[in-house]
């Protein structure tokens, strides 16, 4: 099957959204389907305002539509809301073709503590945005439900993965920090709560890998935590594995990939009960959730590391890939999808 996935965040960027889809991508690749990216190396770019490590592409109308019209694609996926995503969503309008797409970030949120934007308006745009795809890939039962409240239709639930032969425990990893060792990993930015983690009364060491706008402000804020940047995604392994509990302090999250990598390598995760955390955790022995993160943070320094293992076992690539290929209509409504071998 010829597959078109259009997508704003790529690489250089790193985040889960970048993460699921080169994941994604090889996944497809593997499985015997010709996959072509859009995304924003194709085009003139520019610094997205309050992110300027997140490069965002410049009136990429016709260049979208060339690239669509090329590929000829029996499904169209349109993954992000940008430029990219916008001018691929105008330009299938226009020709008739049909396509889904996925809600990977809670953008409404992060407008509203970045720009003071109501969330209803934020919300009240992504629906609009969505409501002209015949399916919305949403990947936590939890967010599905945020969703539906908030008025979108046809959501399609797709968990997303870890690349388990990566991502497992390394024996005798060590950060040379006083222990226990709490770890963050992700962007430095308003919606990921950071500061409910650094202002925590905890033992041992804080250390955070990351960057974003809110870096140069936390570092001179929090002088006593261990800031460590961005690091090649193979040495997180190390990371990971190094650390006693993984702490993940967001209250909007859709997913929170993150959370799987570190169970992967063994880490248990401290989360708030809310949507993502609920998903990737739940009840089980990966981590412990709870209102009150310094609580979820000594519970979850208590759980044995094989616990997290085990639970990110759940999360295998292959699943993701068949539940995705699932879920893809034909982009011309005369047409069938063909299957290709696994």
């Amino acid at each position: 099957m010829k597959i078109c996935i259009v997508t704003d965040a790529w690489l250089p960027q790193v985040n889960g959204v970048v993460t699921t889809l080169v994941e994604l991508h090889d996944g497809l690749v593997a499985r015997g389907h010709e996959v072509t990216m859009i995304e924003p190396s194709a085009f003139k770019r520019f610094p997205c305002p309050g992110y300027r490590e997140i490069e965002l592409a410049w009136r990429p109308a016709r260049g979208v539509a060339t690239a669509l019209d090329k590929a000829r694609p029996d499904a169209i996926h349109i993954a992000t809301e940008g430029p990219i995503g916008s001018a691929a969503r105008a330009h299938c309008l226009r020709r008739g073709l049909a396509f889904t797409t996925a809600f990977h970030t809670r953008f409404p949120e992060l407008l509203a503590k970045a720009l003071h934007v109501p969330e209803r308006w934020g919300y009240a745009w992504f629906r609009r945005f969505h409501a002209a795809s015949s399916g919305v890939m949403v990947p936590s039962a939890g967010m599905l439900e945020i969703l539906r409240g908030h008025g979108f239709e046809r959501l399609r639930p797709w968990s997303h993965g870890v690349d388990l032969s990566l991502f497992e425990p390394v024996a005798g990893a060590d950060l040379g920090l006083p222990r226990p060792v709490f770890l963050y990993v992700g962007r430095v930015s308003y919606e990921k709560n950071l500061e409910a983690f650094l202002t925590l009364d905890l033992p041992g060491s804080k250390v955070v890998y990351g960057v974003g706008p809110l870096l140069e402000r936390l570092k001179r804020a929090h002088p006593a935590v261990h800031w460590r940047g961005i690091v090649p995604r193979a040495e997180l392994v190390r990371i990971y594995s190094a650390a006693d509990v993984f702490v993940f302090p967001s209250r909007n999250e859709t997913f929170g990939l993150v959370m799987l990598e570190a169970m992967a390598c063994g880490t248990p995760v401290a989360a708030y009960p809310v949507a993502g955390p609920l998903d990737v955790v739940g009840s089980s022995l990966g981590g412990a959730l709870d209102p009150d993160l310094r609580v979820a943070a000594m519970r979850a320094l208590a759980l044995l590391r094989e616990g997290a293992r085990e639970r990110a076992l759940a999360f295998d690539w292959h699943s993701v890939c068949r539940q995705f290929l699932e879920h893809l209509v034909p982009a011309d409504a005369g047409a069938k999808l063909a299957a290709a071998p696994a």
